[in-house]
C-alpha cells in the first residue's frame, strides 16, 4: 500500500504544484485522473523520488520513499510520460543493457528476464529491431516491459496511452490489468476512459489537491441526480452558459448537446442524465474552479 500524507511541492518560481495532497492506494490498478497542469506528472515524479516534495510524507509499506529513496526503487519500475533510448540499439539489447543497470549480473537471468518481458509485451517478434523504428504502441509496450524489470512491486505510467490508436490503447491496457493484479499500479491520466475500463479505484486531482477519490461505480452513483441534458441551437449556447453551470458540450448533427451541474430538476427542457465516470469527472473539475474562484475574490 502507498500512503501519501500532506504532500506539498512549491517550485522556485513560486508555482504550488501540490497542496497538501493525502492518499491511500491499495494493491491493484489505481487511476489518477486530471487535465493537463494538474498535478499529475509532480506527483508521479515525486513518488518516483525523482524530486523532494516541499512538504509532507511518502510511505510504501515500510519504506519511508522521502527518506529512503533508494529502497524504493528497488522495487519500483516507472514509465515516464516522455522516455528516450538509445534508437539505433535493438528492443533485446536494450532489455539486457537495462538489467544490467537494474543489478541483474548474472547472464543466465537476464537472458531469463529479457525473454519473459518481451514476450509478456507481445515484442518477441521484433525483438532485433531498433527501436528507432518502433511505432507508438510498440514504444510504449517497451515502456512497460523495462518498467517490470526486477519484479515491481510498485508501478507507475504517467500517460501511457496518448497518441496510440485504439487497438494499440486496448492491447496496453490489457497488458496492464494483466500485471496488475498483486502489484501497485499508479495509472496517471486525463484520458477517463482508460480509468472506467481498468480501476477499481480512483482520484481526480485538480489544482494540484485532490478532489474526489472512491470508486469508478460509487462515484456514479452518488452524482446520479446532479448532472442534467439538453440539445440546443449553436446560437443559445452563450446563454445558457449564462444561466446555467455547464460543465460539458458536444457538438451532434449541427446541435449541440450541453451538460449541467445542477442539484435539483433546472426544468427548461433539461433531462437527467443516467451518468457515466466523464460526467463525474467533468462535474469535479467545474466545482474545484468554482471553488477557486470564489477563494480567490
Amino acid at each position: 500500500m502507498l500512503q501519501l500524507s500532506g504532500v506539498t511541492h512549491v517550485y522556485a518560481n513560486g508555482t504550488r504544484a501540490l497542496d497538501d495532497v493525502n492518499l491511500t492506494v491499495p494493491n491493484g490498478m489505481f487511476g489518477l485522473l486530471g487535465p493537463n497542469g494538474a498535478g499529475k506528472s509532480t506527483l508521479m515524479r515525486t513518488v518516483a523520488t525523482l524530486q523532494t516534495p516541499t512538504a509532507g510524507t511518502i510511505m510504501f509499506g515500510d519504506i519511508d520513499v522521502i527518506a529512503q529513496p533508494e529502497k524504493l526503487r528497488e522495487t519500483l519500475g516507472y514509465l515516464p510520460q516522455d522516455f528516450g533510448v538509445y534508437p539505433r540499439v535493438s528492443a533485446y539489447a536494450m532489455l539486457d543493457h537495462m538489467c544490467v543497470l537494474k543489478g541483474i549480473a548474472s547472464a543466465g537471468e537476464r537472458k531469463a528476464t529479457v525473454e519473459t518481458l518481451l514476450n509478456q509485451t507481445n515484442l518477441w517478434n521484433v525483438r532485433s529491431k531498433a527501436i528507432a523504428g518502433f511505432s507508438g504502441g510498440m514504444r510504449q509496450r517497451f515502456g512497460i516491459a523495462q518498467a517490470l524489470i526486477g519484479n515491481p512491486r510498485l508501478i507507475i505510467v504517467d500517460e501511457p496511452t496518448a497518441g496510440l490508436d485504439p487497438e494499440e490503447r486496448n492491447r496496453f491496457l490489457n497488458l496492464l490489468a494483466m500485471i496488475g493484479e498483486n502489484v501497485v499500479i499508479i495509472l496517471s491520466t486525463h484520458i477517463v476512459e482508460d480509468v472506467a475500463d481498468l480501476c477499481p479505484r480512483m482520484a481526480v486531482l485538480a489544482g494540484g489537491r485532490i478532489q474526489l477519490e472512491g470508486a469508478p461505480l460509487e462515484l456514479i452513483e452518488r452524482a446520479r441526480g446532479t448532472v442534467w441534458a439538453k440539445t440546443i441551437g449553436r446560437d443559445e449556447l452563450d446563454a445558457t452558459k449564462a444561466a446555467y453551470e455547464v460543465i460539458s458540450t458536444r457538438l451532434f448533427a449541427g446541435r449541440t448537446i450541453v451538460h449541467i451541474l445542477s442539484d435539483r430538476d433546472p426544468g427548461a427542457g433539461f433531462t437527467a442524465v443516467e451518468g457515466g465516470l466523464e460526467d463525474v469527472y467533468f462535474a469535479t473539475l467545474a466545482r474545484s474552479r468554482r471553488t477557486a474562484t470564489a477563494a480567490a475574490a
